[in-house]
């Protein structure tokens, strides 16, 4: 791991991600959580703040970017509900089967490097009636900003953590094995290639 990826890019990503708007996306996502969760992705602890300890008994954090954690266990820390942060790979999350309530997923999808085999394995760890709530930007409806995504996607992975900015989110969603029940989509405010944003809630399939 170079220098940038250490200490840099963490910070990079948790400006970002912490924007107004965007937090405000996962507001209204986050606060659905019910039971045992698993948070994918969970970063530098950005959604912890969300959680509402009278429905969340416990959360599990997996992230594969061990880097971003220090400032995570410091937000775990003041949150009432018991958080473990686990440096996994997400096509490999060590629990059992029907294990969680719930699985959180806020702008990480688009980094996954195999975003199929994951949400393969969210669905496997996922109790059946419970619910993935995702939220997550990506391949935008309009044709000349999908354009742009598609130009802008190999230069900007490298420097946000390979992200990608032209992933179909609902249709990874159900290629990993979910239904998805509700679906909502709009712009943030900012620029158009990065700012698509699909949310909602999916469950398992089958």
């Amino acid at each position: 791991m170079n220098p940038y990826e250490r200490y840099v890019l963490p910070k990079m990503i948790d400006i970002a991600c912490g924007m107004g708007d965007v937090m405000k996306a996962r507001s209204a996502i986050v606060p659905q959580a019910t039971g045992e969760v698993l948070e994918i992705g969970i970063g530098t602890g950005l959604n912890l703040q969300f959680y509402d300890s009278a429905k969340v008994t416990s959360i599990v954090g997996v992230d594969p970017a061990a880097q971003m954690q220090t400032l995570g266990r410091k937000r775990a820390a003041a949150i009432s509900i018991p958080v473990d942060m686990v440096a996994v790979d997400l096509q490999g999350i060590h629990a059992e089967a029907d294990r969680f309530d719930t699985i959180v997923m806020t702008f990480t999808l688009c980094s996954i490097i195999e975003p199929v085999p994951a949400l393969e394995e969210m669905a496997r760890v996922l109790k059946p009636g419970g619910r993935l709530l995702f939220c997550e930007h990506g391949l935008a409806p309009d044709a000349s900003v999908e354009r742009w995504q598609h130009r802008l996607t190999p230069l900007w992975k490298p420097l946000a953590g390979g992200c990608h900015l032209n992933r179909n989110i609902p249709e990874l969603i159900r290629a990993g094995g979910f239904v998805i029940e509700e679906l909502h989509k709009e712009y943030l405010p900012g620029p158009r290639p990065m700012t698509y944003v699909y949310s909602g809630w999916a469950h398992q399939a089958g």
